[in-house]
């Protein structure tokens, strides 16, 4: 089976080249490796370039990562498709490992592996709460991310039917993915330690964009407006309303009035859909 890369990348040309070597590193011979380039303009063009031929480059305008991970699909051929953030690595058997999942479970639709963290240079151990597993993972990853884009890889039968990132985003559009994923099919878990994420720059989304959460509610509105079932529902519903609540309160505690009023009237309004939703069992 042929497996389509995508790396995103936007101002990373150092990160960048060692996300490609180790890509190229793979045990596994039939990879599509393309990088999208979000608008950089610190000379990824020219590291990218000296890769020769192994490595497909497109470049847009800085549109967000989102477009430039639908971006690399679209112009991608693969039966599997995955992707690489460009400040993450994969050890070499990572590619070999979910295609050997893929060829062993003809019923499979998605797998991804563990990781190995590291921030700042130190490696750290993972919380119990973000440990990884298998199976249906909709309700696990109600409170938090529990898949990383660098450890999925998925038939892209799978990623014609889920449409892709949501551009309208502009942070936590792995997280809507994963509950559009994790409602659709069981996920596959490989429990070797086969990417490295590497973490704690100063340009990583979730420390230039304030309240998370605001997108976080976002995505399980979507989640909401979708048909699920009954407990499914009363889940999401109990999610909007503790990340409501906690958007709610910083916003109050920072004084900003509109917002404070905008999620404290969300969450009210989602306690008592919850209350209904109880009420008629």
């Amino acid at each position: 089976m042929r497996v389509s890369v995508v790396i995103p990348t936007y101002n990373r040309a150092d990160f960048v080249r060692e996300a490609i070597a180790s890509v190229l590193r793979q045990d596994y011979p039939a990879i599509e490796l393309i990088v999208v380039d979000d608008g950089s303009c610190d000379g990824t063009a020219a590291v990218v370039s000296g890769f020769g031929p192994d490595v497909q480059y497109l470049w847009q305008e800085n549109r967000g990562v989102s477009a430039a991970r639908n971006r690399g699909v679209a112009a991608s051929t693969g039966d599997l498709v995955t992707f690489l953030d460009s400040d993450d690595l994969w050890l070499p058997r990572k590619v070999s490992a979910q295609v050997a999942y893929f060829e062993a479970q003809a019923e499979a639709q998605a797998c991804h592996t563990d990781e190995i963290w590291i921030r700042r240079g130190v490696r750290v151990n993972e919380r119990r709460i973000h440990r990884k597993q298998g199976g249906w993972q909709f309700l696990a990853s109600l409170p938090r991310c529990l898949i990383s884009p660098s450890a999925i890889m998925m038939r892209r039968t799978l990623w014609d039917r889920l449409g892709g990132f949501d551009e309208s985003l502009p942070a936590c559009e792995d997280y809507d993915l994963w509950l559009r994923l994790t409602a659709t099919v069981p996920v596959g878990f490989l429990p070797e330690r086969l990417v490295i994420k590497r973490g704690g720059h100063a340009d990583q989304l979730s420390r230039r964009i304030p309240v998370l959460d605001r997108y976080r509610i976002q995505a399980l509105e979507k989640a909401l407006a979708t048909p699920l079932p009954a407990a499914h529902r009363r889940a999401v519903l109990e999610q909007l309303v503790a990340k409501c609540r906690i958007v709610a309160q910083g916003a109050r505690k920072r004084q900003h009035t509109d917002r404070w009023a905008c999620y404290d009237a969300k969450a009210r309004q989602y306690r008592q859909r919850l209350n209904g939703e109880n009420g008629s069992d």
